[in-house]
């Protein structure tokens, strides 16, 4: 499953449960944040100061295509 750096985090986390623990091993609080229905992957790795691409990388790998 591509994962994209505009799309939604609670949409990711919804449409792909998996990716919960993916936000908790980068220390993400998005898992029941109410922001999350609003920030995208790459606002939540700005806040969060995580490099994008790495996090997208463990999102689809963790999700088989």
């Amino acid at each position: 499953m591509p994962f994209q750096s505009d799309d939604l985090v609670d949409d990711i986390m919804r449409a792909a449960p998996r990716t919960i623990r993916v936000f908790l091993a980068f220390r993400m609080a998005c898992v029941g944040c109410p922001i999350a229905t609003f920030h995208t992957v790459d606002d939540a790795c700005r806040e969060h100061r995580i490099d994008r691409d790495t996090f997208l990388a463990a999102l689809s790998e963790c999700v088989p295509a």
